[in-house]
């Protein structure tokens, strides 16, 4: 078991929980993924909306509307900012309610808007 498996599904739960309606691409052990339900015009398949994932030494959590529509990250705590990776990803190493919670805002925000 990898120490950050705890982490992993507290990050997996946040991501399903508020990106209601989205649809799980891949649920494996330590990779989670979702997609938006609408094709991508332009590639004919489902856009890509995030993805959990136990790296060696983190837990990603890749939120890509934040890559596509970057004025949902706008107001993002600096805390937050801190561990953010380019432009979509965020690594964790422990459990934060606080960021979590920003998180969670944001996961919604992102949510809302590729569904429409």
């Amino acid at each position: 078991m990898s120490e950050f498996e705890p982490l992993f599904a507290e990050l997996r739960a946040l991501m399903q929980t508020h990106a209601a309606g989205l649809v799980i691409a891949d649920d494996t052990p330590g990779h989670f993924v979702m997609n938006n339900p609408h094709p991508d015009p332009a590639a004919g398949r489902p856009e890509w909306f995030g993805t959990v994932a136990i790296k060696k030494a983190y837990v990603a959590y890749h939120l890509f509307p934040l890559y596509t529509h970057p004025m949902i990250g706008e107001g993002m705590s600096a805390a937050l900012t801190r561990r953010r990776q380019g432009k979509s990803c965020f690594n964790f190493r422990k459990p934060d309610p606080a960021l979590f919670a920003e998180l969670a805002r944001l996961t919604e925000t992102a949510a809302a808007l590729v569904r429409g």
